[in-house]
């Protein structure tokens, strides 16, 4: 593998984040926090200077292979994290490299996770800059880059099969650039819908902008510490349809806003909404109170939030009944669909296991039976199953090994965070959800955890983010050689 070749692409991803920072820098000078705009500037700067050289200085490839293209995924996110850092540390709105290093990383990985107790304290230039973050984290600026990486003479597909949230990226035309392309004119689409409507209601302009860009991207970064509870029952019912729509495929939305019966004739929809209802169902029921609307709402918000990973919360799900907390603990292993925004392990992946030990169990009953695993009405290659099954082996281990390891950090730092807390902060963490469970629940935030601690969580989000492969194929020799 040539070096040379990568550190070409990741310069232009490096000054594509850049170039975002100077939005954030318009925002600053908007509302006359010149300084702040100024120190802004200056990581936009560093930003683009040091991406552009990258990409001016070392070859274009002409073709990416498979190997190059998970390596340029994984290493990307971690750079891009990296210089995304640079406007919490020149601004000094968050001390310390863990904690910038945290805060950015919960960004670009759309994970709710923050160390800021109170967002609305942040400057609007860095507020903006933190819910951007989750904005371009959210589809991948990866896949955005897909759009014109072509005119550089690279190909995309590479590329799109390592980022993609899901088992496969779903093509909608033969070309990668056209569905890229469409799949962020629909993403912008509902980032500008839903910024309409929670502004109609009683939002800010900037706050209705701000929330658009970490709903979509099932981020969940609010510019309050209330996070939604702060707004009115009308703008939490639009953020609820809203994460719903971000944790469905948008390859499905692209199908569905033109034939609406494609919704329901995809089985992983159906699994989707099931959860949702099942669970939204028994958090209703055992919450039930006086105030209908506000029961029916907060158990519904709460379980969409979980479910599509987003982390927005209007209810401390941590004071629920103990039943209800380890609901809430194993939602956190969902996710939005395959093709979506969110995170963890996906509905498809949940059918198709569950069908691939259905079978195997068949298979022990009749030895000499022949059985197919099915998802809906399609046959699901054997490739895939073993996909589905090694993805699955890899993130339970890294969720087991990664409590071990934290709840082993906050013993040494003599920290009061429990057993309990530590598997939610690690789940949440790899699955991209946000809030956990006690110390580091929806009430709470990250910023008592120890500096190792946080870089650990760090870790778990931007592997959960890129699914896992892309990162821990670059401890692998192998994908090194040339």
């Amino acid at each position: 593998m040539q070096i040379k070749r990568l550190l070409h692409v990741i310069g232009a991803v490096v000054a594509a984040a850049g170039l975002a920072m100077l939005s954030a820098v318009a925002v600053a000078f908007i509302y006359g926090e010149i300084e702040q705009g100024i120190r802004i500037l200056l990581a936009a700067a560093l930003t683009i200077g040091a991406g552009a050289g990258a990409w001016r200085w070392f070859p274009a490839p002409k073709r990416l292979t498979a190997r190059e293209g998970f390596a340029i995924v994984g290493l990307s996110w971690i750079v891009m994290t990296a210089f995304g850092t640079l406007p919490y540390l020149l601004t000094n709105e968050i001390g310390g490299i863990s904690d910038a290093f945290f805060e950015t990383a919960a960004g670009f990985s759309t994970t709710g996770a923050s160390v800021v107790p109170d967002p609305g304290a942040l400057s609007h230039g860095m507020q903006f800059w933190r819910s951007l973050t989750q904005w371009m984290g959210g589809m991948g600026i990866i896949v955005l880059s897909i759009a014109i990486l072509p005119l550089l003479g690279i190909g995309g597909v590479e590329l799109a099969r390592a980022e993609s949230p899901g088992p496969t990226p779903d093509r909608l035309t033969p070309r990668f650039r056209e569905t890229a392309k469409r799949l962020w004119l629909i993403y912008v689409g509902f980032t500008v819908a839903e910024a309409l409507l929670l502004w109609a209601g009683d939002m800010t302009l900037f706050e209705a902008i701000a929330h658009s860009f970490t709903t979509m991207s099932t981020g969940g970064f609010s510019t309050d510490a209330g996070s939604m509870n702060a707004f009115s029952p009308y703008a939490q019912w639009v953020v609820i349809v809203f994460m719903f729509l971000a944790g469905a495929s948008f390859a499905l939305h692209f199908r569905g806003l033109r034939k609406p019966i494609e919704y329901p004739r995809s089985a992983e929809f159906r699994l989707y909404v099931g959860i949702i209802v099942a669970a939204s169902t028994v958090a209703v029921l055992a919450t039930w109170g006086p105030a209908v609307e506000e029961t029916i709402r907060d158990g519904l918000f709460t379980v969409v939030s979980l479910v599509t990973t987003t982390g927005y919360g209007t209810a401390d799900f941590g004071a629920w009944p103990l039943v209800l907390q380890v609901m809430v603990f194993g939602l956190m292993f969902v996710g939005g669909m395959a093709g979506s925004t969110g995170g963890s392990v996906k509905p498809y992946r949940l059918g198709v296991l569950y069908k691939a030990s259905k079978a195997d169990l068949q298979q022990v009953v009749h030895p000499k039976g022949v059985f197919v695993v099915r998802f809906g009405k399609s046959i699901v290659p054997d490739e895939i199953i073993k996909s589905v099954q090694s993805f699955f082996l890899l993130y339970m281990f890294l969720f087991m090994t990664g409590t071990f390891v934290f709840s082993m950090i906050v013993d040494v730092a003599n920290m009061d965070i429990g057993f309990v807390d530590s598997a939610s902060a690690v789940a949440s963490s790899i699955g991209n959800v946000g809030p956990g469970l006690g110390a580091v629940g929806p009430t709470s935030n990250y910023a008592a955890v120890p500096a190792l601690g946080k870089w650990l969580l760090s870790f778990l989000m931007i592997v959960g983010r890129l699914e896992i492969f892309p990162i821990m194929l670059l401890f692998q020799r192998e994908l090194w050689r040339r």
